[in-house]
């Protein structure tokens, strides 16, 4: 395996914004929709979180569901996904509840990020892919990840994370629930940001599955690869 498989799980407003113009922490999903969540989250091996992401939420999104911790533990898998925190530069707050709550922690930097982190604890290990003006380089972090066993990885936001996975053909699928809310405004987050994608070039989809629960709609899709 060259790289883990990867999933990117996001709720949105019916008009496409992971958030508010100002990003607040608040979930408009549904209990359903944090199931759901949840039950992606108890598949993956690693969960990858950007670090605006976890500054807005301060914390990670864990498996609690006894059933799902079962699940886990006769897959052979520890309780909670690793979680990874991908940052350039690292400039994290240590004192946010990220760091108490019982979950292995990563952090996926640059060298320069990996300075900040030398002298304090806060993760249990920290990956270094070197992209020089471009950050990170997505390939070889994944590449790592994968030889360190990761198979399963989730990609829970923001939208800046998932553009530049994008941008590299390093996502395989998109579950997107679609909630009963308009949130508007040009500065708000969508589940895809960066400089974006010419309509030519855009990458396709295929729809596998789409499910309406209550008042929201679950949608997943599989990213077509060019030689399909």
């Amino acid at each position: 395996m060259t790289r883990p498989h990867t999933t990117v799980i996001l709720a949105m407003s019916a008009d496409g914004k992971i958030a508010d113009t100002v990003r607040s922490p608040t979930l408009f999903g549904s209990p359903n929709d944090k199931a759901h969540l949840e039950t992606q989250v108890a598949l993956a091996d690693a969960i990858l979180v950007g670090a605006t992401t976890l500054r807005s939420g301060k914390s990670a999104m864990r498996v609690i569901n006894p059933e799902l911790l079962k699940q886990r533990e006769q897959q052979g898998k520890p309780p909670q996904p690793v979680q990874i925190i991908c940052s350039r530069n690292a400039q994290i707050n240590p004192e946010i509840k990220f760091f108490s709550q019982p979950i292995p922690r990563w952090l996926l930097t640059t060298p320069q990020g990996a300075k900040r982190w030398e002298q304090q604890p806060g993760f249990d290990r920290i990956l270094i892919a070197n992209g020089g003006d471009k950050g990170i380089d997505w390939q070889a972090a994944f590449s790592e990840m994968a030889q360190l066993g990761l198979e399963r990885i989730a990609v829970l936001g923001g939208g800046e994370l998932v553009a530049s996975l994008v941008a590299e053909d390093l996502i395989d699928e998109f579950w997107l629930t679609v909630c009963p809310l308009i949130i508007g405004g040009a500065k708000a987050p969508t589940p895809v940001e960066g400089t974006g994608f010419l309509t030519a070039q855009a990458p396709r989809l295929e729809l596998l599955s789409a499910a309406q629960v209550g008042q929201e709609l679950f949608l997943h899709y599989r990213v077509q690869r060019k030689e399909e």
